[in-house]
């Protein structure tokens, strides 16, 4: 039944980062706005719509084809379609997964642990042309809720995508399925409600995260060295080289990833409105940043600066500024990205091969790394002015060892458990003849 029509509401004034800020400072968050159900279509904003189908198809764009060649480029040519495969599988995979069930438990209220189930199999998300209702989410108000259920999918299917680049080359197609399932549904969901849903355990305790510092990029990182310490290293890792296939294809994927990222952080103001348009701002200082100090650090340590360290390191700052993108200044942002270029540099470099991990393409070297320095430094340099709150590290600090604690364990068990099940890696013989041929009988020519 539908519900009482609700008053308009204001261009971007409650998004999923504005409401928490405003219950923060001691406003009911969304207490204005409708709750979820069918409001007349005339609530809803043009451009707010029009903007957020737009930012929809950039973060799309950041998984295929950005990241699939991003990380496409970085392996040895014989794994190259593997790596675009489990990309586009994974986009598939997860788009099911959050129409059935995870949308719902992730973005709707609930407990503040997980959310309920009136979105499942996205029942309730309608457009009824004929008496003028659709069906909106407290989280987004002034859009329709079809468009804010996509906006929210393309960050699953990113986030899962981005867990491949630790086990590259080495890990079975069957047990890469069902982990991603098994995670995007025990990890992904339960994360993004704690953080997002205004109802979570960690949105209520101040932990602000504007567009996925924890909730992405450090979650994809941690479930990533998990998997490179369950599986172990490549044969022949240190003993011979593995140097990129083709760095054309990373630099366009890292372009695709740089542009994409403007929907990923200037989109998750869920308007079109000053913060979107602050936070794509933030967005390229921090990339521009992140991509000097990279290039600065390997430069002064390495002599050479290298074209894969400028691309690793633009993506390090877009990793650094995606929590704090929408709650901090210019200067700010320039800041993060600085010291996101130096410790990424570090964690893919000096840190891995101290701890001896084989974490192929960097993906707890650049996003859990990254997103850990971009996730605490929001704390210290969130302005209220900006966010409608001010920050706390304490605050952060307990986001961050919940996101990591909860989602290395979680995923860790998960490897574990498939280990010994379907088994995760592929023959030593397969693993040397290459996972195009071996697992899906193509090769590049």
């Amino acid at each position: 039944m539908p519900t009482a029509p609700a008053p308009p509401v204001p261009s971007g004034v409650l998004t999923r980062t504005a409401g928490l800020g405003l219950a923060l400072c001691g406003v009911p968050a969304f207490a204005d706005s409708p709750a979820t159900g069918l409001v007349p279509v005339a609530n809803l904003s043009a451009g707010d719509t029009a903007w957020m189908l737009v930012a929809t198809a950039l973060v799309l764009m950041m998984t295929v084809p950005g990241t699939a060649l991003f990380y496409a480029g970085m392996v040895r040519k014989k794994n190259v379609l593997s790596m675009l495969m489990q990309s586009f599988s994974i986009a598939a995979l997860v788009t099911l997964l959050w129409w059935a069930i995870g949308y719902s438990l992730a973005l709707t209220p609930g407990t503040p642990f997980i959310g309920g189930l009136d979105r499942a199999l996205f029942h309730g998300l309608t457009f009824d042309k004929a008496s003028g209702l659709i069906s909106v989410s407290p989280l987004a108000p002034t859009i329709p809720e079809t468009v804010e259920a996509m906006f929210q999918l393309t960050f699953a299917i990113v986030t899962a995508a981005l867990i491949c680049g630790a086990f590259a080359e080495r890990m079975k197609f069957s047990a890469m399925v069902v982990f991603m399932t098994l995670w995007s549904l025990l990890v992904y969901v339960p994360v993004a409600h704690w953080v997002w849903e205004p109802g979570g355990w960690l949105a209520g305790r101040g932990v602000l995260d504007y567009a996925g510092g924890t909730v992405v990029h450090i979650n994809a990182g941690v479930a990533g060295l998990a998997g490179a310490l369950v599986m172990g290293k490549r044969t022949g890792y240190g003993r011979f080289s593995m140097a990129p296939h083709n760095l054309v294809l990373t630099v366009i994927g890292t372009g695709l990833l740089w542009v994409g990222w403007f929907g990923f952080n200037a989109g998750s103001a869920g308007a079109a409105d000053g913060r979107a348009g602050l936070a794509m701002l933030t967005t390229q200082l921090g990339a521009a940043a992140a991509a000097l100090a990279w290039t600065a650090t390997e430069w002064a340590t390495k002599r050479k600066p290298s074209v894969l360290g400028i691309a690793s390191g633009a993506v390090a700052g877009l990793v650094a500024i995606t929590p704090a993108s929408g709650f901090v200044g210019p200067g700010a942002a320039v800041f993060i990205g600085l010291v996101a270029g130096v410790v990424c540099f570090w964690g893919a470099t000096a840190l891995k091969h101290a701890l001896g991990y084989d974490d192929s393409l960097d993906a707890f070297g650049v996003h859990g790394l990254g997103g850990i320095a971009g996730a605490l430094l929001t704390g210290p340099l969130a302005d209220p002015a900006i966010g409608g709150t001010a920050g706390s590290l304490a605050a952060q600090a307990l986001g961050v060892g919940v996101t990591v604690v909860y989602g290395f364990t979680v995923s860790f068990v998960l490897f574990k458990l498939l280990d010994l099940t379907l088994g995760l890696r592929v023959s030593e013989d397969e693993e040397r003849e290459g996972l195009d041929v071996a697992l899906h009988g193509e090769s590049i020519e």
